[in-house]
């Protein structure tokens, strides 16, 4: 009779002892799966690390590729601008030594004369528009029939000189824009040899390049006309002169006008 409480003690003993065992193996369990879990979520995570770094390379070297694109479309142009200048002082001193024998030209001298002031009124005509009224001015005064022949000519030769001129300076100055629709107003303009041609509102608000191709002013965008606003600044000896990143005014293949 005695042994019976200690068996069923020793029983329960037993039973305790198995469901122990399996709250340990829960337990393990869990922590095994929140491991799981965890590696998971880091792995996640460093695959997210990774296609950033994959998209940003990929953005990386796009921009690489534009500004490849636009060093070599200005390197173009350069070289274009580049060979009508030296043609151009090639003809400017063809014609110095024709005066140097303005005895044996004398009578071609009215039709070089008329030549050289009609090609440099188109030129003008078909260039950017800057200073416009000025330059055509400028030619119009060479051609003073008051004066010699040989003073016109110097005159007109000085002419093209100036222009020449403008192919190789960065220039600005404040002047009126007129657009189709608007009233006139003061901005300040900017002029990047014969390739840019810019202006900004004194507020910096507003800003346009101008499009040789269509012929009208394009609006710029914010980063766009912070570039304006470094070289308006370089222009005035404010800033080190620096690569501006801006669109242009002309095509690679645009011969600016040249007679």
């Amino acid at each position: 009779m005695l042994k019976r409480p200690f068996f069923a003690l020793r029983g329960c003993w037993l039973a305790g002892v198995l469901v122990s065992g399996t709250l340990m193996a829960s337990d393990e369990t869990m922590d095994q799966a929140a491991q799981s879990v965890e590696a998971q979520q880091t792995q996640s995570e460093l695959q997210q690390q990774i296609d950033s770094a994959d998209e940003a390379t990929r953005s990386a070297i796009e921009e690489l590729r534009r500004l490849e694109r636009e060093t070599r479309q200005i390197e173009t142009t350069n070289a274009t601008l580049s060979s009508r200048l030296a043609s151009e002082a090639e003809r400017l001193q063809r014609l110095s030594q024709a005066l140097d024998t303005l005895s044996d030209t004398r009578d071609a001298l009215p039709m070089i004369e008329q030549d050289m002031a009609e090609q440099l009124a188109r030129w003008i005509e078909s260039d950017l528009p800057f200073l416009t009224d000025e330059r055509l001015a400028r030619v119009e005064s060479a051609g003073n029939p008051e004066a010699g022949s040989a003073e016109r000519i110097a005159s007109l030769l000085e002419a093209w000189r100036a222009e020449l001129a403008y192919g190789r300076e960065v220039d600005s100055w404040r002047g009126r824009l007129v657009m189709e629709g608007a009233s006139p107003r003061e901005v300040e303009y900017l002029r990047i040899g014969r390739i840019g041609f810019y202006y900004l509102t004194p507020d910096g608000r507003e800003g346009g390049v101008w499009d040789k191709e269509s012929g009208e002013w394009l609006a710029l965008d914010e980063p766009a006309r912070r570039q304006v606003r470094n070289g308006l600044r370089i222009a005035n000896d404010q800033r080190t002169p620096e690569l501006l990143q801006l669109p242009l005014s002309i095509t690679a293949n645009d011969q600016g006008g040249q007679p």
